[in-house]
């Protein structure tokens, strides 16, 4: 690449054509405003056209100045990009996980021990994020989603449906709890972003829950007001199942609603996935079938269809 002129000049160039400035590049890259000078003489010495005109002691870029600079800038910028994906490249002994910050915190995270007891060599990095992340630009190994299941350019596997249901603090109203439907919507109720109306068809109310209150679109944050006593909040069962279960949270009522969106385990579009990725597939498979049973066993109601285990809706996980 006999024509590739040095970096330092292009960047020099770049930098005084987009700020207009030759002392604004100087700032902008930290060096002095003779280097900068210095660089751009060598530069235009290279390439024999005249990148800016000398207007008194300031710089006017020339219209050829101008097409050239955009066209570095673009080049940089793919450069830039090209370093930041290897910098981001995970190693083979790190496994990333992109994942809701709520199912994270409440599902995924109390369960890591175990498959870092079966895989030590294995380092779990775990991206939470309320964004949908684009596995391939941020060199993600595996997601967990919430949706339809329709996304493009990744493999998606079928995890498991959810249901929501009331919960509360066992100390809330000073450990008297509303029990009937009515009593529950009466009550002060902390909000997540998701509609009442689901859940009071399955109780019998012919209405919706007016939103009056504290509110989140952080279920994390839902559930910690409830924790505090602040209030009740009805949420999905995978964000409150191992709550209940250790005793820091009750439920209210057995009246459950089908959550609409299911979890998913997405994976990039590659030719062959890593050992790490179908270990952590491997587990995950197990985990949901164990949190599935758990259901199973302590409930006293039949389960509703939408929640068959994994097993039997998708067995290619």
């Amino acid at each position: 690449m006999s024509n590739l002129p040095p970096i330092t000049c292009l960047r020099c160039f770049e930098s005084v054509a987009r700020l207009g400035s030759v002392t604004a590049a100087a700032k902008e890259l930290h060096v002095t405003h003779s280097a900068i000078s210095q660089q751009i003489k060598v530069l235009e010495h290279m390439i024999g056209v005249t990148l800016f005109v000398r207007e008194g002691r300031g710089l006017r870029v020339s219209e050829d100045g101008r097409l050239y600079a955009l066209q570095i800038r673009e080049s940089l910028g793919a450069i830039a990009e090209a370093t930041r994906l290897i910098k981001t490249q995970p190693k083979s002994t790190e496994l990333v996980v992109a994942v809701l910050p709520s199912f994270g915190f409440s599902w995924l995270l109390p369960r890591l021990p175990r498959f870092q007891q079966l895989q030590p060599h294995i380092s779990v990095r775990l991206q939470a994020s309320l964004a949908l992340s684009n596995l391939a630009r941020e060199s993600v190994d595996v997601g967990i989603r919430m949706g339809k299941g329709d996304w493009d350019g990744v493999e998606q596997h079928l995890l498991f449906h959810d249901e929501t249901l009331v919960v509360a603090a066992p100390h809330f109203n000073g450990g008297v709890p509303p029990q009937t439907p009515e009593e529950i919507i009466g009550s002060n109720i902390i909000f997540n972003m998701e509609s009442w109306q689901p859940w009071c068809q399955a109780a019998g109310l012919d209405r919706d829950v007016p939103r009056i209150g504290l509110c989140s679109n952080d279920s994390n944050l839902v559930l910690q007001a409830v924790r505090l006593g602040q209030g009740i909040a009805l949420e999905r069962r995978s964000l409150v199942h191992d709550a209940i279960q250790r005793g820091e949270l009750v439920q209210l009522s057995p009246v459950i609603a089908p959550y609409p969106y299911p979890y998913w385990l997405v994976l990039p579009n590659r030719e062959r996935s890593e050992t790490k990725q179908q270990v952590f597939s491997s587990w995950l498979k197990h985990e949901v079938a164990e949190y599935l049973n758990e259901q199973d066993h302590g409930s006293k109601q039949r389960r509703p269809a939408h929640l068959t285990r994994p097993a039997e809706r998708d067995a290619s996980l």
